[in-house]
């Protein structure tokens, strides 16, 4: 029976992959208030503004590819069992090769009834249009969770947290809430790698290894680590 290996990632894969990592130093992403594109009270205020934000996003996204860390996580399922639980939106864990990938704060390339959560739709293009709508007729968003809405797949985190052989932190400062949570479920004597290059507050466990190197350096690291273990 395979080992089961948990990876938790945040922007700071995808940050060097080229997409602009959540928050900047001056409380904005992308020259907007986090309030304004990333709440429900921002899109109810002006859904025009918030769908742009998403198409840019989008298409930023479409064009980056995949980096060293990205792939080294994908070629980790040659040996283990391997979940990726991501605090991103993109598609690039899909797009190295990962099999196995729950998004938390959902998904860029999906689109969603804004009245009628389930009503899900893969798309085919980069935009989402002001007068676009779902079967029932009402506005399509992008299907992203937002501050002040549930996070719905945090419920299938914890549970993969709680049966790892090995669990990583990869680019994630694990101050956004419910994911930062998830470490408190991982099994007591689990090995934890923090791969980041700012070291996050994590030191009430056992068998942590701080790795303070960038994903795409860290990740395959630690990877080559992993599979010479065995």
């Amino acid at each position: 029976m395979k080992k089961k290996i948990v990876a938790l990632t945040g922007a700071g894969i995808s940050a060097e992959s080229g997409l602009a990592t959540f928050r900047g130093s001056d409380g904005l992403w992308e020259g907007h208030r986090i309030e304004e594109v990333a709440t429900p009270e921002g899109w109810a205020a002006n859904p025009e503004l918030v769908l742009e934000f998403y198409n840019q996003r989008r298409a930023a996204a479409r064009a980056a590819q995949p980096n060293a860390g990205h792939l080294a996580l994908a070629a980790l399922e040659q040996e283990f069992e391997v979940v990726i639980v991501t605090q991103n939106v993109d598609d690039l864990h899909e797009r190295a090769g990962s099999g196995r990938v729950i998004h938390l704060h959902g998904k860029l390339f999906e689109s969603r009834s804004s009245h009628f959560d389930q009503l899900i739709y893969p798309m085919s293009s980069d935009r989402i249009e002001l007068g676009e709508l779902c079967e029932q007729g009402h506005q399509l968003r992008p299907n992203i969770v937002w501050f002040g809405e549930a996070v719905p797949l945090m419920e299938r985190a914890m549970e993969e947290a709680a049966t790892a052989d090995v669990f990583l932190v990869i680019g994630t400062s694990l101050q956004v809430y419910p994911a930062a949570g998830l470490v408190s479920y991982v099994p007591t004597g689990c090995p934890i790698y923090i791969i980041d290059p700012h070291q996050p507050p994590l030191t009430a466990r056992r068998n942590l290894h701080f790795i303070t190197e960038p994903a795409s350096t860290g990740v395959p690291r630690v990877a080559a680590e992993l599979l010479q273990q065995g």
